[in-house]
């Protein structure tokens, strides 16, 4: 067996007019430098090619700061086409082609030439070559072998056995000492390192509706804790004003419609808004600050939900809205700010168009504008905060952004970021408390069928899963699947979110795994967003609500990910980065194929719990007072088998008297 790349198209491929192009991308490169980075990729290409596509190569460097390789990307749109239409030796291998193809749909990824799928960095592999050598082993995969897969390279197949991963992965992980952006862009350059965001770099990116259900659930309990909604109301007559429609970010609309309000969202970019109104992620298209308030007042009035795009900047909107003393309820940002100064938010007074401009000509003068941009921003919102808006950050590392830029008044302590920030992170104060604690995060299946009705039996089954009536939760989940096929979430291929608890995830995926056993469904692919109970550590995001020092360390997500290689997990990820940037987050995630057999079975018993509880009883260590109460429950429910480490609380009161009576 001999695994390489023997086929050199002719020519580049034509690209098609009208899909997004990524921008250049900026990395300080010495000239030896880029002849390391021009070697690294020849070394995936036959060497009597490497006269012709030598120069090639060097001009995607120069030209778009990244080589890409756009000579192998296969002709047109790629798809996640059923299972049936791929091949190899396991069922493992097809499942993880379909996954690809599907996040570098032109549907679903923000630059598909780029094999960026979201987050405006975050890529599946660094280049074609590596997309084309993965397909080739996937294709040659077998039960008793594992694929590994560093930054998107294909390390090698290894023997191991049918109850351990198919594929294990990581990307952009670095050494401490260079665990940094500009080192990670040096790295990217040369072609070492690649930004697998969450899911992009997972292969389990499944479009927007992959973050609309957590938006739905974080802005009903917004509702609920800060605005005096009943638990069993939605937020009919309220108003959310945030901006972004790119990736994740294109989510926000649809999530704030579900739950009954007007949402209002800027986006610079018009072609992401024509792709989320032609979707139906949003309802109306506003060109001016008066048009979009104007029409979020009538509906507002008439407490029917709506979904407003405004074509500007969300800082032309927030001073709108001071100037005309405007009342927001909820208030947030998503643009990608993890990337802030690579394109992911865009300087007020200048256009989406002058911003790509800017990027690749004058650098130097797009950071000053963006930083100025973040401080106007920053100090909009604390003018609608003192008026009584309720600011979350919505984990796009905006706060971080604006501390960088030079304001240390965002910070809590006045010092530095360790702390966090004046404004709660959305996982600090809703999200962590109200649904990681218990255990509740972002599953999601993909029916490898492509069939509506494979969907359809899924959604089902799930939602008799679930019993309403344990907790509001279990009421919110039970509904959302109710109504997940009315809302027509689904972009790209047939796939589904739910937020579960640990207990709820194995018994769907148990009941999934049955109904594939007896052939009522095809096969399907369980996973999850990394950004979950147990996946990511990220003191300003997912680990935000840990206040016992440890938010700093990334172990609960390196743990969960060698948790899950050992009970056999079908693919394994472990990621450098996630939505905030590179150096502030270890995060990882898994894919599981399941194929009727019982050896599945068993591995979801065991691998399930685990990816969930893991996490759980970090933050109960953490003294989460909800995670307390879940692992409690859980060492009852798993006594003899598992069991949680609790801790003893210390009373406050007495921990200040022993400092006042004692001389430090």
């Amino acid at each position: 067996m001999s695994i390489k790349i023997t086929h050199i198209p002719e020519k580049v491929p034509q690209f098609i007019e009208g899909i997004r192009r990524a921008p250049k991308r900026e990395a300080k490169l010495s000239d030896a430098d880029i002849k390391l980075a021009l070697k690294n990729a020849l070394r995936y290409i036959p060497e009597e090619y490497h006269e012709e596509l030598a120069p090639e190569f060097l001009n995607e460097l120069m030209t778009m700061g990244r080589i890409y390789g756009y000579r192998f990307r296969p002709e047109g749109n790629l798809k996640g086409n059923c299972i049936d239409e791929y091949n190899s030796k396991c069922i493992e291998g097809k499942a993880f082609q379909v996954m690809i193809d599907n996040n570098l749909d032109f549907d679903i990824a923000l630059y598909p030439y780029e094999l960026v799928t979201y987050g405006e960095t975050g890529q599946v592999f660094q280049n074609w070559m590596q997309y084309v050598l993965i397909k080739e082993y996937l294709k040659v995969l077998t039960q008793d072998q594992t694929l590994v897969i560093q930054s998107g390279h294909p390390l090698g197949l290894f023997k191991s056995k049918p109850d351990a991963p198919r594929v294990i992965l990581s990307n952009g992980l670095m050494i401490g000492m260079f665990d940094n952006q500009e080192e990670w862009k040096r790295a990217a350059a040369i072609g070492v390192s690649n930004y697998g965001q969450m899911t992009a770099g997972g292969w389990m990116y499944i479009g927007p509706q992959g973050i609309v259900h957590g938006t739905y659930s974080t802005l009903l309990n917004a509702g609920r804790l800060v605005l005096g909604v009943d638990a069993d109301l939605d937020l009919a007559g309220k108003l959310f004003v945030t901006s972004g429609l790119g990736g994740m970010s294109g989510a926000q609309g649809k999530a704030c419609e579900i739950a009954g309000g007007v949402g209002i969202i800027a986006e610079v970019d018009y072609s992401r808004i024509e792709t989320r109104y032609t979707q139906g992620w949003v309802s109306k298209v506003a060109r001016t600050c008066e048009e979009a308030f104007t029409l979020a007042n009538e509906y507002m009035e008439r407490k029917e939900p709506c979904a407003i795009a405004y074509h500007g900047n969300i800082v032309d909107l927030l001073e709108y809205a001071v100037n005309n003393s405007i009342h927001i309820d909820l208030l947030s940002d998503q643009t990608s700010c993890h990337a802030v100064y690579d394109g992911g938010y865009c300087p007020q007074g200048i256009t989406f168009e002058e911003r790509t401009r800017l990027l690749a000509e004058d650098k130097n003068k797009f950071i000053e504008l963006v930083d100025k941009t973040l401080i106007k921003h920053f100090e909009m919102i604390k003018e609608l905060h003192n008026k009584g808006v309720y600011f979350f950050d919505y984990g796009n590392s905006f706060m971080k952004a604006v501390y960088d830029a030079g304001c240390m008044e965002i910070s809590k302590n006045g010092v530095d970021e360790k702390d966090g920030f004046i404004f709660p992170s959305y996982v600090e104060d809703i999200l962590g408390p109200q649904l990681f604690d218990y255990g509740y995060g972002p599953f999601r299946w993909v029916c490898l069928t492509g069939k509506e009705e494979d969907l359809e039996k899924t959604d089902k089954a799930a939602m008799d899963c679930i019993d309403p009536n344990r907790r509001y939760q279990d009421r919110d989940n039970w509904a959302w699947i109710r109504d997940a096929k009315k809302n027509k979430l689904v972009v790209g291929t047939k796939a589904r979110i739910l937020y579960q608890d640990a207990m709820g995830r194995t018994s769907i995926a148990l009941k999934f795994n049955e109904m594939v056993r007896k052939g009522e469904i095809g096969p399907v692919m369980l996973g999850r967003d990394h950004h979950d109970v147990s996946g990511t550590d990220s003191p300003f995001r997912e680990t935000s609500n840990i206040k016992d020092g440890s938010n700093i360390m990334s172990e609960m997500a390196t743990h969960c990910f060698a948790g899950n290689c050992a009970r056999g997990m079908s693919l394994v990820a472990l990621h450098n980065g996630g939505g905030v940037g590179i150096g502030k987050s270890i995060n990882g995630g898994f894919g599981m194929v399941l194929d009727g057999s019982q050896r599945v079975d068993d591995i979801l018993r065991t691998s399930m719990p685990w990816d969930v509880m893991s996490g759980v009883a970090r933050r109960a260590w953490a003294r989460n007072e909800n995670s307390i109460t879940t692992s409690i429950e859980y060492n009852k429910m798993c006594e003899g088998k598992d069991h949680i480490t609790l801790p003893y609380i210390v009373d406050e009161e007495l921990i200040n008297k022993a400092i006042e009576n004692t001389t430090i």
